[in-house]
């Protein structure tokens, strides 16, 4: 896995234009918006994609047919995609971070603690898009990926909106519902979401070398 991490990694280096444009961005979008905890996931989001574009630059000019002539194996191949997703995306993540803790200081409009819980907030929604983009991409290539993504999407809200039509006409009440949940604090809401993300980017990851393991080249 090891090799596939540097190959990855100099993928990435050749990529200075587009980092840069991210990093033009991301000072832009410390610099004018007030509340500067959007630039934690939107660098998270970045650096995945980043990531899940290795595995194009892999298909490319039958690429993967030497890859896997060396000894590289499917199910390590899988795991590496996984390991330099969490990565450059975490590494988006913690930078980001950093940035809007500091931009917020800086600035006076959102304490250090209200924009950590934040952070610690989303990177569960990181690990749950690495675990969705990667098997579709494996599975489907960029451009059919791409589109399996969006009518997930649409699927999800459209299935949103179903629920809460169908609520409405049933003349369900659900504050009563709500009420009986036990509240949850912040805390428990990070440990809770670390937890389902894990579990979301475990089964993602079988499910991926199953993919590569049925896959031709």
């Amino acid at each position: 896995m090891k090799g596939l991490l540097i190959k990855d990694f100099m993928l990435l280096k050749n990529q200075k234009s587009s980092l840069l444009i991210v990093a033009v961005i991301a000072v832009a979008m410390t610099a004018y918006l007030e509340n500067t905890s959007f630039l934690i996931a939107y660098l998270a989001f970045i650096g995945s994609q980043f990531a899940r574009n290795t595995i194009s630059y892999d298909d490319f000019d039958n690429g993967n047919a030497f890859l896997f002539s060396l000894p590289v194996t499917r199910k390590s191949y899988a795991a590496e995609k996984y390991a330099f997703g969490l990565l450059v995306g975490g590494g988006g993540w913690l930078f980001g971070s950093g940035a809007a803790i500091i931009a917020g200081m800086v600035k006076g409009t959102v304490s250090p603690v209200d924009t950590l819980m934040i952070a610690l907030l989303t990177f569960p929604m990181l690990l749950v898009l690495i675990a969705i983009s990667v098997p579709f991409h494996l599975k489907f290539g960029a451009e059919k990926s791409g589109i399996a993504m969006i009518v997930i999407g649409f699927l999800l809200v459209a299935a949103f909106m179903l629920a809460a039509r169908l609520t409405k006409a049933a003349n369900l009440d659900l504050t009563a519902l709500t009420d009986m949940l036990p509240a949850m604090n912040t805390t428990s809401a990070v440990l809770a979401g670390f937890i389902a993300g894990t579990v979301i980017l475990l089964i993602s990851l079988w499910v991926s070398i199953g993919i590569m393991q049925k896959k031709e080249f």
